[in-house]
């Protein structure tokens, strides 16, 4: 496993370690799948991802008090991707908040909105057993909130939910899938694809100018998610933000006060050790 270590000091009395793993995209289908499905397996072209993610949870359940995924844990929806995705979620040693990809049918074969989100999690069955939505669980000192982003939006019940959770007074960390919008993160994926898209959540006009229309509607900001974003820089509690999606690692800060900590694809077997002291 390819480990990444890094710690944030916000004065806890004693240390959390979080595992932070995001984007497994396991891409499994067998006879129970449909023709489409079955051409999907292997898509990733990494036959250990299964092996990568069981070597992750385990070094997490010796070593760190919680792992906390933040999406595309399935590539696609399948029998066994959802079979498997309910195996690893049920484990209390791991937290879990969805990306697109765990609600991708065929994977980009239909605009992806809150319908499409809500055609597949009933199709699963509720989803993989636990919440995917909005989700929050107190470890140590510190309360770890999750909000499904994955469509690169926020919605006005997530900011109600999130106040909620800031009331119980703890330091928070937030676990999303797409990062939100900072300039040297935007610079950095631009330079390693240029004339593209970031994915980054609440560009402004002039940075979307470069993408193309489709990935300018898809990722323009609404009203409720740029209330979400001007609270998470106002909330003082708010101290850390774990994010996926692009596939690489990196770091930087929000504000002066909060980091947000990009990890590199769990299907290559990285993770990142979070020491929060």
């Amino acid at each position: 496993m390819t480990l990444e270590k890094t710690t944030v000091r916000i004065g806890l009395e004693k240390p959390v370690r979080l595992l932070h793993v995001t984007d497994s995209h396991l891409d499994l289908a067998d006879e129970r799948d449909d023709e489409g499905k079955r051409r999907l397996a292997g898509r990733m072209g990494n036959p250990s991802e299964k092996r990568y993610l069981e070597e992750q949870i385990a070094y997490a359940e010796e070593n760190c008090d919680l792992l906390v995924h933040t999406g595309d844990l399935i590539d696609f929806v399948s029998v066994p991707n959802v079979e498997r995705a309910r195996e690893v979620v049920k484990n209390r040693r791991v937290f879990f908040i969805a990306g697109n990809h765990d609600y991708s049918q065929y994977v980009g074969e239909a605009w992806e909105d809150g319908a499409y989100r809500m055609n597949s999690y009933m199709k699963m069955g509720y989803g993989f057993g636990v919440p995917m939505f909005f989700n929050s669980r107190i470890v140590g000192g510190v309360n770890v909130v999750g909000i499904d982003n994955s469509y690169y939006l926020f919605e006005d019940w997530h900011l109600w939910r999130l106040k909620k959770e800031a009331e119980k007074g703890l330091p928070i960390v937030l676990a999303f899938h797409d990062p939100l919008f900072e300039e040297s993160l935007y610079r950095e994926h631009m330079r390693r694809v240029p004339n593209s898209c970031t994915y980054l959540v609440g560009c402004d006009e002039e940075h979307l100018l470069p993408y193309d229309e489709f990935r300018a509607v898809q990722q323009r900001p609404d009203g409720p998610t740029l209330r979400m974003i001007d609270y998470i820089k106002s909330e003082p509690l708010i101290r850390v933000i774990l994010t996926g999606h692009l596939h690489f690692n990196f770091e930087s800060n929000i504000t002066p006060t909060l980091v947000q900590l990009v990890t590199g694809g769990g299907y290559l077997n990285v993770a990142r050790e979070v020491t929060i002291e």
